[in-house]
């Protein structure tokens, strides 16, 4: 078991904050948890999850917003906290054409707050999430760390862009170590509603039409929640020291001359829309009606993590098959909806 270290994370009662914070407890962490509760999508399931985690002792929460500096501030204050994981974040590709205003409130000026907050509080190791839709229009695949992301197509991408130069600003300026996570399309058990996987599964089993858009053709590196959370566990007792190879004149974007690095998390393995649908429908027992449409503005027509830093770092591959992670969520579904 961990030494009873105290670890700050944010977007505790989202998905992935869920699932770690679950995590964290069984490794003997305690945890502060930290949540607008906002509704986005079901503030209900939100609150599942919470009270899930409360049944530990060693779980606190806390409700508030990361754009309230004060709010924010006074949690940093209240205990000695080693370790911030900032998972806390407007998501959303297609919200951001929508609501744009939201994501510059709590992915850049809320994670501004957070660094503010660790700057001041000798914080050990910073770890925020970051996403694959940073790589935007680049082509090249895999998308590696080692390559520029200097050309998203999403305002959701371009703050998380931001994210990821803002915490090397502050490694440099006040030697915070701090590692950017780029997930690729997380799903499983108590996902978002959000996502394309959900909301299918929902339209199917309602046998209403689904829209699949690029006509099933997009390729997604979908990465199951546990190997997602095993991938961050491994680097929390890891915070980035400075590259001492790092070159002026051929800067390498994945690590810096200050304590700071970015990985990929994905599965390694992408895999066509209209495939995934096809294992949905397989578990289901049950054949979607689809409504085929175009690529949507945002959109990225794939997505394939190279991983080999990961490897080589902490030794860990995320593997968990799309067949088995979806026989999950689906019981997982069925059994919370009691369908």
């Amino acid at each position: 078991m961990a030494n009873r270290k105290t670890i700050l994370l944010t977007g505790s009662a989202g998905f992935i904050g869920f699932h770690l914070s679950n995590r964290l407890l069984k490794e003997g962490y305690s945890v502060i948890g930290v949540d607008n509760l906002n509704n986005y999508y079901d503030v209900e399931l939100k609150k599942s999850r919470l009270n899930l985690l409360a049944e530990n002792k060693n779980f606190s929460f806390i409700k508030a917003s990361l754009e309230d500096y004060n709010s924010i501030q006074k949690i940093f204050n209240r205990k000695k906290i080693s370790v911030v994981i900032n998972l806390a974040a407007q998501a959303g590709v297609r919200y951001s054409l929508e609501n744009p205003r939201a994501y510059i409130d709590s992915n850049i000026a809320g994670f501004l707050n957070i660094l503010e907050a660790c700057r001041h509080c000798r914080i050990e190791h910073l770890i925020f999430a970051s996403s694959s839709s940073v790589y935007g229009a680049n082509t090249h695949m895999p998308f590696s760390v080692h390559h520029n992301v200097d050309h998203p197509v999403s305002l959701y991408a371009a703050t998380k862009k931001s994210n990821e130069l803002m915490a090397h600003v502050y490694s440099h300026l006040y030697n915070i170590p701090a590692t950017g996570l780029r997930f690729f399309t997380v799903y499983g058990p108590w996902g978002r509603p959000d996502m394309a996987y959900f909301s299918f599964t929902r339209a199917i089993l309602e046998g209403k039409p689904i829209k699949v858009f690029n006509y099933g053709k997009m390729k997604r590196d979908f990465t199951y929640i546990d190997d997602i959370v095993e991938g961050i566990v491994r680097l929390i007792p890891r915070p980035p020291l400075p590259n001492p190879s790092w070159d002026r004149d051929a800067p390498d974007p994945a690590s810096s001359f200050a304590p700071y690095k970015i990985y990929n998390i994905g599965n390694n393995r992408p895999v066509e829309l209209s495939d995934f649908i096809s294992v949905l429908e397989e578990h289901l027992g049950k054949k979607a009606v689809k409504e085929y449409l175009p690529m949507q503005s945002g959109d990225v027509a794939e997505t394939f993590a190279d991983i080999d830093d990961l490897m080589a770092d902490v030794g860990f591959k995320p593997s968990t098959p799309i067949e088995e992670g979806l026989k999950r969520f689906i019981g997982w579904y069925k059994n919370y909806y009691r369908i």
